[in-house]
């Protein structure tokens, strides 16, 4: 078996990160092992550091492809690449509309499948609802599941004061989703989708917004375009035909409202939770305000060394959201 040398040199190979010493001597461990006559134990050790070898390379290959992938130049300046790790299992959300975020999950990954068979996946997505209601994490939960990167458009940087420019720049939004796959997310989509009857309209965003809606008609790539707004009935109705599908978001129901809340008290000691008082006073807020409120409350419980989070707190913590919004 290994020398004691050989164990320590193994660990500080492995805690400074150098691999190629850690495979040499996981080899030289392999090798003394052949000369005792263990040739099936040498030839597992062997076979474990050619499998390491090959991961590590992978790997590496995989990050230089998500490197490339990044837009360079003007279209840097237009997207923001976003690191994301959550799942949509970590998501809490209504039935029906899990059901709906994993069909376009399932048809994503059947992509090849369904063109062959002349069928185009859903890829173009406009996601409407209240705000903090789960579109910003949702598509972020999309880009986790397919190992894609989440580009957020910067809808600042997209929209000059020259309309030349802000048609070019949308442009080269597009041709980035033609080249690389991903997942492109155009939040607060409303400021340039608004319907292009509205009185405030004026000339350079209907054609912004006219531009858009051929670009999207015409995406031809594997990429995920979504729009997410917080006012879907300030759309123009010419969007609606353009998206493969119209996925609604709304403000949790107290099913929704207790797991989102037993979620983040998970580690946390407290009373026994008083459902029916929590849910009247978490009526009408968002998943983002609940967690807020929670997370006020396990505050309120740290400061005052108090030994568990109470319903007064929570109830309280709540409460003050709500009025919060009003005002």
């Amino acid at each position: 078996m290994a020398t004691a040398m050989q164990i320590k040199s193994l660990l500080r190979s492995h805690t400074s990160g150098d691999n190629e010493r850690f495979y040499a001597v996981a080899l030289q461990v392999a090798a003394a092992e052949a000369r005792k006559g263990h040739q099936k134990l040498a030839d597992e050790l062997r076979k474990l550091v050619n499998e390491a070898r090959h991961r590590a390379d992978s790997d590496s290959a995989a990050q230089k492809v998500h490197n490339l992938s990044t837009p360079q130049g003007e279209a840097g300046d237009l997207l923001e690449l976003v690191e994301t790790h959550i799942k949509v299992t970590d998501l809490v959300m209504e039935d029906s509309l899990r059901d709906r975020i994993q069909r376009i999950l399932i048809e994503q990954k059947n992509l090849s499948r369904l063109k062959e068979n002349n069928l185009r996946p859903r890829q173009r997505l406009l996601f409407t609802g209240p705000p903090g209601c789960g579109k910003t994490i949702t598509a972020a939960a999309l880009a986790t599941e397919l190992r894609l990167p989440l580009f957020v458009v910067r809808l600042d940087s997209l929209i000059s004061r020259y309309l030349g420019e802000s048609l070019s720049k949308l442009r080269l939004i597009f041709e980035e989703a033609e080249r690389h796959r991903a997942v492109y997310l155009f939040d607060e989509f409303d400021s340039i989708g608004f319907t292009r009857d509205a009185p405030s309209e004026v000339g350079e965003m209907r054609r912004v917004l006219n531009s858009f809606l051929v670009f999207i008609e015409r995406l031809q790539s594997n990429s995920l375009v979504i729009a997410a707004t917080n006012y879907g009935q300030r759309l123009d109705n010419a969007l609606f035909r353009r998206f493969d599908d119209l996925v609604e978001f709304g403000l949790p129901e107290p099913p929704q409202i207790q797991e989102t809340i037993k979620r983040l008290l998970r580690n946390i000691d407290k009373e026994r939770l008083a459902w029916k008082r929590i849910n009247t006073a978490a009526k009408g807020l968002s998943y983002a305000e609940i967690t807020r409120a929670s997370e006020e409350a396990i505050k309120d419980m740290i400061i005052h060394e108090l030994p568990k989070v109470s319903n007064d707190a929570l109830v309280t913590a709540l409460t003050e959201r709500r009025l919060h919004l009003n005002h």
